[in-house]
């Protein structure tokens, strides 16, 4: 794989990552229409449903079909969730369809991608390109919001208007993807091979890969609750959403790019504990928001550094970790795991905010952050014993 060609399946990866991140943008859309958060709520559960049925999908065809070209599939799906939300100007049962084909475009893609750029490196520069690849994921999700936002506040776009805009831009990303399949159609053998990744499943959690795909399910709850809902945690504050996202998303970016080397280069385990710890004060700062800008950024930031940075090092690590033969599998596992925290938590986020409060909100969030670090200090430990049980 050329590093050219490699960009297109970047900016590909770029705009279709846009798609999710205008989700964060469903509780202002259907507030407009007189909703609530129990409203993004109950079509998170829509698309829960669409990427729990777009990964597997991946699992079966990916050989078949080509990872790319599943990966340009599932931004064309994405387009049209966003195309369906743009014809409709009530609260519907219908407006779940809409986030079924959004959940179930992005799920496809968010395996399609990385397994399409994995099948064509070695295990020695996976950590690097990963990194790469999830630098210009995070800028799609991170930027998309900021810029839809700007797009209704000041050239007086509807919301609708808007995910028209992202509709058009996942479109865009499908043809982008399709280009990167043409130029480079060179895949190593046994990488791309997706065998039966449900039998894999016991022979995964008997490898140290059960630590890294459990881990990333914790931390997309994480990164679902503290974005998700930021427009809710800022309300009556005098802050601004978008403040967040853009903090974040221009730390992971920076970091991503300017880190990169030395994050492939790193100990993993010593890595992802530090991120870890970065990352559960990230949300513990998220209590003192009414104490203003400082606060909220200070949170974006060390989210952005922790759980931005710790994703692509955990996702090495479920690949590597994985018998060689099993390895499409573990990224199968590791993206349901990362979609089960991503779109499940929100279905009882909205509830718990509208129940309990912020405050209880937060210490959910906070608990599932430590747990996360608790399995991290948990997998450090069983990579020191098992050099010593070689050497017994």
């Amino acid at each position: 794989m050329r590093a050219s060609h490699a960009y297109f399946l970047f900016i590909g990866t770029l705009l279709t990552a846009a798609g999710y991140g205008a989700t964060f943008l469903l509780t202002e859309h259907f507030r407009a229409l007189g909703g609530s958060e129990i409203d993004t709520s109950t079509t998170s559960g829509g698309a829960m449903i669409g990427t729990l049925i777009g990964v597997p999908l991946v699992g079966w065809y990916a050989k078949r079909l080509k990872a790319a070209r599943m990966a340009a599939m599932g931004a064309v799906s994405v387009a049209a969730g966003y195309g369906f939300l743009t014809l409709l100007t009530t609260l519907t049962p219908l407006i779940a369809v809409a986030d079924f084909f959004i959940g179930l475009g992005w799920g496809i893609f968010y395996l399609a991608g990385p397994m399409a750029l994995s099948e064509r490196v070695s295990d020695q520069d996976r950590g690097f390109w990963f990194t790469r690849f999830g630098a210009f994921q995070m800028a799609g999700i991170g930027f998309s919001p900021i810029i839809a936002s700007a797009l209704v506040t000041h050239i007086d776009l509807t919301t609708a208007g808007a995910f028209g805009v992202i509709a058009t831009a996942t479109l865009l990303a499908a043809l982008l993807l399709l280009t990167f399949e043409i130029l480079s159609p060179q895949a190593r053998q046994g990488q791309a091979q997706s065998g039966n990744w449900v039998q894999s499943l016991p022979a995964l959690f008997a490898s140290r890969a059960r630590y890294p795909i459990l881990m990333v399910g914790l931390g997309a709850c994480v990164f679902s609750g503290m974005l998700t809902f930021q427009s809710s945690l800022v309300r009556g504050s005098g802050l601004e959403a978008g403040t967040y996202f853009a903090a974040y998303a221009v730390t992971v970016v920076v970091a991503r790019f300017i880190l990169a080397p030395i994050i492939s280069r790193a100990d993993g385990d010593r890595a992802s504990i530090i991120l870890l710890v970065l990352m559960s004060l990230g949300v513990a700062a998220a209590f003192a928001l009414a104490l203003g800008l400082p606060v909220q950024i200070t949170s974006a930031v060390l989210l952005g550094l922790g759980y931005g940075l710790v994703y692509t090092v955990i996702q090495t690590q479920a690949v590597n970790d994985a018998p060689p033969e099993q390895r499409s599998a573990a990224l199968t596992w590791f993206v349901i795991a990362y979609f089960l925290g991503i779109f499940g938590f929100p279905v009882l986020g909205g509830w718990m905010i509208v129940t309990v409060g912020i405050p209880g909100f937060l210490a959910v969030v906070l608990a599932f952050a430590l747990a996360e670090l608790a399995l991290a200090l948990l997998r450090a430990r069983a990579t020191e014993r098992k050099p010593a049980d070689a050497l017994s």
